[in-house]
């Protein structure tokens, strides 16, 4: 029973050590993402001590687009999203063991010391993804800000009112802009929930098993069929 128990401490730790490494990546992420939306704000970048340029050339803008890729892509990728896909595969599979337990008998499910563990560790996994979910929402809300774009069109039609004789070096920034603005809408991918990087797989596997396994419980508890 001590052995059991130690090799039960051992693994929790190791694997919430992992979920607190990925969280970690998670807020470095954020805070990049946060100053790098900051940098064409002149009073933004006087606050926290960031370079500071505006979008009013085609340098300009290259430099903002190498440079938001270089931060999306700075520290860990392949190794976090493995993290967080087996937290979620974990908290999935004990999603469906709780269901399939409920619908085996619902009045001796709380009876069961193992079902009493498996609530905890969903709840527990369920907090660190909701973390995480927030995170990654506000980080890619960040990066996908399009209305920095659109500020620096609006300038720019203002300054060509100012200055006629630059209007086709303005008109090309302009261009320019409305070209990267398309392309930061066709860089989101489809399999993202809340900035969580979702595995087409482990999509499918989550709107076809776990739906079908609430409906299951959901309709032997009330009593009536549920699709979902």
């Amino acid at each position: 029973s001590v052995i059991n128990f130690l090799e039960r401490l051992c693994l929790t730790w190791m694997f919430f050590f992992m979920m607190c490494v990925a969280e970690r990546t998670y807020k470095q992420r954020f805070l990049f993402a946060k100053l790098f939306s900051h940098i064409t704000s002149a009073r933004k970048a006087r606050k926290y001590e960031i370079p500071h340029f505006r979008l009013k050339k085609v340098e300009n803008i290259k430099i903002w687009l190498s440079l938001r890729s270089y931060l999306k892509r700075r520290g860990p990728q392949r190794s976090v999203d493995v993290v967080v896909s087996s937290v979620f595969l974990l908290a999935l599979s004990i999603a469906f063991i709780c269901c399939a337990q409920v619908l085996k008998g619902h009045k001796t499910f709380l009876k069961a010391a193992y079902n009493w563990e498996f609530l905890i560790w969903e709840a527990a996994l369920l907090l660190f993804l909701l973390r995480l979910a927030s995170l990654g929402s506000e980080t890619n809300k960040k990066y996908s800000n399009i209305s920095i774009l659109l500020t620096e069109q609006i300038n720019l039609y203002l300054k060509m009112e100012k200055k006629p004789n630059k209007k086709e070096q303005l008109s090309l920034v302009n261009n320019v802009l409305k070209l990267s603005t398309k392309l930061l809408k066709e860089l989101d991918t489809p399999f993202r929930l809340y900035g969580l990087t979702m595995n087409p797989l482990i999509y499918n596997i989550t709107r076809v098993v776990i739906l079908s396994a609430v409906s299951g419980v959901v309709s032997d508890l009330l009593g009536f069929n549920i699709r979902v």
